[in-house]
This record gives structure tokens, C-alpha cells and sequence, in this order.
């Protein structure tokens, strides 16, 4: 039994552009990570200063997770507005 897929797959005319987007991004998240790696590793007492009222790790940290949510949600919409627009 079962059932087959939910949408009919074809040829993704926006791939290209995705892909590029992607890469775009997992770079600019990546240097960002790397700061905090490098602070880490390089001069760990900085992520002890406190900033907005708590320690820089803290709040980089948050950062860099409130970071790869945004990053996320753009590329969602940018992808769907490729899609729909190069998919027609």
C-alpha cells in the first residue's frame, strides 16, 4: 500500500541560484563562527567581559544562534521567490 510523493518532482530551474545563496551564507556564518573560535582559543579572558549584562561568550553565542535563524528565514524567502519566479 502506501502512497507516493506529495508534490510532483521535475527540473528546479532556481537550483543554481539556491545553491549559490547557500554557499554565500554558510560562509558569512562560518567567519562568524570562526571569530568566536578564535577568541576562544586566542585570548579566552575577553569572553569573560560582561556585555548587556552578561559575559561576551553568553551573548555571542545567542548570537550566533539568533544569526543562523535569520539566515534561515532569508534564504527560505529568497529561495521560494526563485522558485516561483524561474519555475513558472
Amino acid at each position: 500500500m502506501g502512497h507516493g510523493p506529495a508534490v510532483k518532482l521535475g527540473k528546479d530551474n532556481a537550483q543554481s541560484y539556491k545553491t549559490t545563496i547557500g554557499v554565500w551564507m554558510f560562509i558569512a556564518y562560518t567567519i562568524t563562527y570562526a571569530g568566536f573560535v578564535v577568541i576562544n582559543a586566542v585570548k579566552p579572558s575577553l569572553m569573560e567581559k560582561v556585555v548587556f549584562g552578561q559575559t561576551l561568550a553568553v551573548v555571542y553565542g545567542f548570537a550566533l544562534l539568533g544569526f543562523a535563524l535569520v539566515l534561515a528565514v532569508i534564504y527560505n524567502r529568497l529561495c521560494n521567490a526563485a522558485e516561483a519566479r524561474m519555475n513558472k
